[in-house]
């Protein structure tokens, strides 16, 4: 049977991650998965398992989670995201439907994922916290220095043991991972982008490296300090764990030839 691989995005705010939750004894909890499920079992009138790249955690949002089920499909290809998303709720949609080869897994395919952390930030009274996109973003009342936070997320570019930017039951056999970029870019005089893109993440390690840059940028920690915690493999050098509303879910990708998207690859994966 053919295998398709969609492309999805979601505000995460109202769900309790992308992982299907079934409490014995209890409703499932609302999930990315859960509904996203739902909906293309009920386009095609028929139960399908819907598999997931990203186990996004509670409140946290995508615009590029990968997914991919498989089944005879009577849609016509170009019309399949629009049909799935028909029958999903307002705060999630299908971005785009593709054949994928037989084989294909979201997961075991990746070979790098990129996340945003979005922070504004400032000290001055008369700046009031985010209202409108408050579940997007975190907001601190602390002045930041990006051009601090610029230079220690440079130093966090490498392929090494990240066991200090994970937390403590992370559940994964090693903690090493490659880490291809990581900026922290200005958006505007308040707020500031964190973007990382690695050959995968730990459990809330994008939180804790936004954490981690967050006190370099209020003073707290020095940029030189970084390959000494990294070394030091120890969590509580690092920064806090910040809260989920902040982060999104860029891009999966599994192009060939190279670890990570191009420009162009980019806006694709987008």
């Amino acid at each position: 049977m053919p295998r398709y691989k969609l492309t999805i995005a979601y505000d995460g705010t109202d769900f309790h991650g992308w992982q299907r939750q079934e409490p014995a004894g209890l409703p499932p909890l609302r999930t990315v998965q859960g509904v996203v499920q739902e909906a293309v079992s009920d386009l095609l009138r028929q139960k399908v398992e819907v598999v997931g790249a990203s186990r996004t955690d509670s409140g946290v949002h995508a615009i590029g989670q990968v997914a991919a089920f498989t089944a005879e499909v009577r849609v016509p290809l170009e019309r399949l995201a629009q049909a799935i998303t028909a029958r999903l709720p307002r705060d999630v949609q299908v971005v785009r439907a593709e054949l994928a080869h037989d084989e294909f897994s979201p997961i075991g395919d990746a070979r790098s994922k990129c996340y945003r952390y979005t922070i504004e930030h400032t000290s001055h009274p008369h700046h009031p916290r985010p209202l409108f996109d408050r579940n997007l973003v975190f907001a601190t009342p602390h002045a930041l220095d990006v051009g601090r936070m610029q230079d220690a997320a440079r130093r966090m570019i490498g392929t090494y043991d990240c066991a200090c930017f994970a937390q403590i039951n992370h559940g994964r056999t090693t903690t090493v991972r490659s880490i291809f970029d990581c900026v922290a870019r200005p958006q505007g005089s308040r707020r500031v982008e964190i973007e990382i893109a690695a050959s995968g993440f730990l459990y809330n390690m994008v939180r804790i490296v936004a954490g981690t840059l967050l006190e370099v940028g209020r003073g707290r920690l020095e940029p030189a300090a970084i390959p000494a915690l990294i070394a030091s493999r120890d969590r509580r050098g690092a920064g806090p764990t910040l809260p989920p509303q902040g982060l999104c879910l860029r891009w999966i990708w599994y192009g060939a030839g190279s670890a990570s998207p191009s420009a162009t690859d980019k806006d694709a994966c987008e």
